[in-house]
């Protein structure tokens, strides 16, 4: 009986392992600074990047856009109906052009603010004139926002419609509250409706169980894919299917439990990547760190994992265009270490990352 229960124990010990075993990142890639162009400085904590033709729009937390166009770098004044929240991590944060930008000078943006009902985050739609941004049209209130956990990122998907990612606000209980738009990821008609076909009846809930996802991107084949900062540790990437439950906060990492789906990668509960912004190239996601402090490249064929960018501190947005991959540093955040001119937009050849 003794022998048994020895055994019983050791089996425990083996199951809570495997449990909890995190995505081992193999490599770190060495880059010379010459291979790095640097784009744009002296950015104030940029969250989002888009590019139009050759011209690159920034959002910056602060409630501003920055222009970047040849050698010209023109910050934008933002003219928002709400006051922005200055809580932490908080402000002006998702940005993306319409796709038709450059004939109706529209974007949609995912914001912070404070009123004397409390604080939120709203999806509005931003109309460009002049050289300064209105918000235009109301998409989306009252989304839960706290002292942290706003989720934030926005992405027009193939299928057209508007994907925003919220996060649990610190009340991990709305992750699982299908009443709240909290702990989600949500999707919207351009024009804020419910498009007929989300999961949920009348509802703008796309998936849910979600901490604090703040990436979103697409494979060729429209695969959506998601990063999510876990709880210390435990960081996820997800496959995103619609109507699921990502198990926040019942599971997290490589637990598992019936009707909950577990991330296809992991930190695992010794590391933290903090993963935010990310984008895809050839069937790898790429993938900006704050805490883990550079991009991470994520083979879904292989499941290997590389860190491809270091050295420049904290990494909020990426964005492929073609073969370059551009990334902003984070560094101005309250939480990093500032080079000088930060922060930045880089940019580099994909080729030169392998």
């Amino acid at each position: 009986m003794k022998k048994f229960f020895m055994l019983l124990i050791v089996l425990i010990f083996i199951l809570i392992a495997c449990n909890h075993k995190q995505t081992e990142v193999v490599q770190v890639s060495r880059i010379s600074e010459n291979q790095i162009e640097v784009i744009a400085e002296n950015l104030e904590i940029p969250w989002s990047i888009q590019k139009s033709g050759s011209t690159y729009y920034l959002s910056e937390r602060v409630g501003s856009i920055v222009k970047v166009e040849g050698d010209m770098q023109e910050r934008q004044r933002v003219e928002l109906k709400k006051d922005l929240s200055t809580a932490a991590e908080a402000g002006l944060l998702g940005f993306v052009l319409d796709p038709d930008f450059q004939q109706t000078n529209r974007a949609y943006t995912y914001y912070t603010y404070e009123d004397n009902s409390g604080q939120f985050n709203r999806i509005v739609t931003l109309k460009l004139e002049n050289n300064v941004w209105m918000e235009d049209q109301l998409l989306l209130d009252k989304i839960p926002s706290g002292r942290f956990h706003h989720g934030g990122r926005l992405a027009i998907g193939p299928d057209g419609k508007l994907y925003a990612t919220a996060g649990d606000a610190l009340q991990s209980s709305l992750a699982q509250d299908l009443n709240s738009l909290g702990g989600k990821i949500l999707r919207m008609n351009l024009d804020g409706t419910i498009p007929n076909d989300n999961p949920f009846s009348n509802s703008y809930i796309y998936s849910y169980g979600h901490r604090n996802p703040q990436g979103l991107t697409w494979l060729d084949d429209g695969t959506l894919y998601a990063s999510e900062h876990g709880n210390n540790a435990n960081d996820e990437i997800n496959k995103i299917e619609a109507g699921k439950n990502y198990g926040w906060p019942i599971i997290e990492g490589n637990e598992t439990r019936e009707g909950m789906v577990t991330p296809i990668f992991t930190s695992g509960s010794n590391t933290t990547w903090a993963p935010s912004g990310m984008d895809q190239n050839n069937g790898k996601l790429y993938v900006a760190a704050l805490r883990g402090a550079g991009v991470y490249e994520f083979n879904l064929d292989n499941k290997e994992v590389k860190q491809v960018i270091s050295g420049l501190g904290r990494i909020r947005d990426v964005f492929i265009d073609g073969n370059d991959l551009y990334f902003i540093s984070n560094n101005r955040d309250g939480r990093g270490n500032p080079q000088e001119k930060d922060d930045k937009l880089y940019r580099i050849s994909i080729s030169d990352i392998h």
